[in-house]
Protein backbone atom coordinates (compact mmCIF):
# COMPACT_ATOMS: atom_id res chain seq x y z
CA UNK A 1 0.00 0.00 0.00
CA UNK A 2 1.36 3.32 -1.12
CA UNK A 3 2.03 6.26 1.48
CA UNK A 4 -1.05 9.12 1.56
CA UNK A 5 -1.15 12.03 0.06
CA UNK A 6 -3.30 15.06 0.13
CA UNK A 7 -5.06 16.82 -2.84
CA UNK A 8 -7.99 19.36 -4.02
CA UNK A 9 -10.53 17.95 -6.23
CA UNK A 10 -10.24 19.34 -9.58
CA UNK A 11 -13.44 18.13 -10.86
CA UNK A 12 -16.26 15.56 -10.15
CA UNK A 13 -19.31 15.15 -12.17
CA UNK A 14 -22.18 13.50 -10.30
CA UNK A 15 -23.84 11.71 -12.87
CA UNK A 16 -21.04 10.13 -14.23
CA UNK A 17 -19.72 9.13 -10.58
CA UNK A 18 -15.66 10.27 -11.22
CA UNK A 19 -13.17 12.83 -11.59
CA UNK A 20 -9.77 14.13 -10.51
CA UNK A 21 -7.66 15.25 -7.83
CA UNK A 22 -4.84 17.66 -8.83
CA UNK A 23 -1.69 17.45 -6.63
CA UNK A 24 0.74 20.35 -6.38
CA UNK A 25 3.97 19.82 -9.13
CA UNK A 26 2.20 16.03 -10.14
CA UNK A 27 0.01 14.80 -12.61
CA UNK A 28 -4.11 14.51 -11.78
CA UNK A 29 -5.25 11.74 -10.29
CA UNK A 30 -8.35 10.02 -11.73
CA UNK A 31 -10.46 9.13 -8.73
CA UNK A 32 -14.08 7.03 -8.89
CA UNK A 33 -16.78 7.33 -6.96
CA UNK A 34 -16.12 3.68 -5.36
CA UNK A 35 -13.03 4.97 -3.43
CA UNK A 36 -14.15 7.22 -1.73
CA UNK A 37 -14.45 6.74 1.87
CA UNK A 38 -17.94 8.56 3.30
CA UNK A 39 -21.43 7.30 4.34
CA UNK A 40 -24.52 8.19 2.39
CA UNK A 41 -24.02 9.57 -1.19
CA UNK A 42 -20.58 8.92 -2.53
CA UNK A 43 -19.49 12.87 -3.72
CA UNK A 44 -16.68 15.22 -4.27
CA UNK A 45 -16.95 18.99 -4.86
CA UNK A 46 -14.46 21.36 -7.15
CA UNK A 47 -11.86 22.85 -4.66
CA UNK A 48 -12.44 20.21 -1.88
CA UNK A 49 -9.35 18.64 -0.62
CA UNK A 50 -8.75 15.29 0.45
CA UNK A 51 -6.39 12.54 1.84
CA UNK A 52 -5.84 9.69 -0.45
CA UNK A 53 -3.24 6.75 -2.05
CA UNK A 54 -2.07 6.25 -5.25
CA UNK A 55 -2.90 2.92 -7.22
CA UNK A 56 -2.59 2.02 -10.62
CA UNK A 57 -6.06 1.93 -12.75
CA UNK A 58 -6.58 1.11 -16.48
CA UNK A 59 -5.25 4.34 -17.91
CA UNK A 60 -2.91 5.49 -15.04
CA UNK A 61 -2.59 6.38 -11.66
CA UNK A 62 -6.19 6.01 -9.41
CA UNK A 63 -6.59 7.72 -6.63
CA UNK A 64 -7.47 4.80 -3.70
CA UNK A 65 -9.13 5.01 0.03
CA UNK A 66 -10.00 8.65 -0.76
CA UNK A 67 -11.40 10.43 2.57
CA UNK A 68 -12.69 14.32 2.30
CA UNK A 69 -11.22 16.19 4.78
Amino acid sequence: MSDQVTGTVKWFNDAKGFGFISREGERDVFVHFRSIQMDGRKTLREGQQVKFTIGDGIKGPQAENVVPL
